[in-house]
């Protein structure tokens, strides 16, 4: 982290439990010889004080815009001018919605409004808030307005409910902190990258289709990491509950040959992440009206294989990307049933993982994989699918570091 050296933070800490997060923060900042000043709101007031971010961060903490004394020794306008970076922790649903409509009602929105630097934000809600459709406006908005998102988690919440919406842990901030500061830290930048995340789903009639209970976090978590790293990604998805990841070119698409055909439109790239749970069969003729249930009968149902999209990205070919990643969700014999698929499909690398119903990985926040290349296997510990991805993205780049 030597390139936060000298580097100048203006940390502004919104009303959350996830406000304490705000002092290990500014302590790793300052061990990284970044300079870091504090905006407190009101709100935040509440869960930590004035005087410990003030004995962290050694600087003066600002908190009030109509402060004759602070206007006079550094008015807001260059509080936030001055620094390099400023960043939103926790962000608050109430403060992302002040900034999405550009509001300066207090002295946090106004530097944020009046601020010429980048800014990042690491959300922190209720999940419930997270998902209400006010706040996907504001953050499309916000990602639209250029503003750069850090998590948030998934996870238990101080108000007994799980889901997304925790605030990113302060490693994780200290990491985005770095991307956005140093070009180096963006070695993905000029790659171009395909991710397909998801399952699909085959219809059979109007209101049946074939699935699987894949849930898009992993992939999708793979997107935010490759684009985090400076890579022009599309996410090619299936059917998911996953918000759109800001930053991220996205395509929608439900069954398996929709799916082959937005990922070879978006040929040529780069690099390929095949982390979609594709249907391996479809119905040779889906039903154009509900198929009626009739006492003692049961429907005959013939079943075709789907395109096999990872083993068609794999060909040899002009149009190959450079580093072709798949995917084995696997239920026994997990190296062997991966290193068989690898062998099958052409691919580079094999991620592979133990889906039975009692590891909870569908659905779930936390993934155990093992990475095979080749000969080669790396066996990872458990961890968050996020930190999966950012450990992925970062082997991605450093493969692909040795030529154009």
């Amino acid at each position: 982290m030597a390139i936060l050296a000298d580097k100048r933070i203006l940390l502004i800490i919104g009303g959350g439990i996830a406000a304490y997060k705000g002092l290990e923060l500014i302590r790793r900042l300052r061990e990284a010889g970044a300079e870091v000043r504090c905006i407190l709101t009101r709100a935040g007031a509440e869960f930590v004080t004035p005087l410990s971010l003030a004995s962290l961060s050694g600087e003066k903490v600002f908190s009030d815009l109509f402060s004759l004394t602070d206007e006079a020794e550094m008015g807001h306008i260059q509080l936030s001018r001055a620094a390099d970076l400023l960043v939103v922790a926790p962000a608050t649903a109430d403060l992302l919605a002040r900034m999405a409509q550009g509001l300066a009602s207090d002295l946090a929105s106004t530097a944020l409004l009046a601020t010429d630097k980048p800014v990042l934000v690491a959300p922190a809600m209720n999940v419930r808030m997270w998902h209400h459709p006010a706040s996907r406006r504001n953050r499309a908005q916000l990602a639209a307005d250029g503003i750069h998102f850090v998590g948030p988690g998934e996870g238990p919440m101080a108000c007994n409910e799980y889901g997304l919406g925790r605030m990113a842990e302060p490693a994780e901030i200290l990491e985005a902190i770095a991307a956005l500061l140093a070009p180096q830290a963006r070695p993905l930048a000029g790659r171009r990258a395909l991710v397909t995340s998801g399952p699909t789903h085959e219809p059979i009639d109007p209101v049946r289709y074939i699935a699987n209970r894949s849930s898009g976090k992993q992939g999708h978590a793979i997107a935010r990491a490759l684009a985090a790293l400076g890579a022009d990604t599309l996410l090619v998805s299936g059917p998911t509950q996953e918000p759109d990841p800001p930053g991220v070119r996205l395509a929608k698409v439900e069954t398996a040959v929709e799916m082959l055909a937005a990922a070879t439109a978006a040929l040529p790239v780069d690099i390929a992440v095949c982390a979609a749970a594709v249907a391996d069969w479809r119905v040779s003729d889906c039903a154009q009206e509900k198929i009626k249930k009739r006492h003692g009968q049961l429907p005959s149902l013939a079943l075709v294989e789907n395109p096999d999209i990872l083993a068609m990205l794999s060909r040899p070919g002009p149009a190959r990307p450079r580093l072709v990643v798949g995917f084995a969700a696997e239920t026994e014999n997990i190296i062997a049933n991966a290193r068989d698929k690898l062998a099958r499909k052409g691919c580079d690398w094999i991620i592979a993982n133990d889906v039975s119903p009692a590891q909870g990985v569908f659905g779930g926040a936390s993934n155990t994989v093992h990475l095979i290349a080749g000969a080669k296997v790396e066996d990872w510990p458990t961890a968050s699918k996020d930190e999966v991805a950012a450990r992925l993205a970062g082997h991605i780049a450093e493969a692909l570091s040795g030529g154009a």
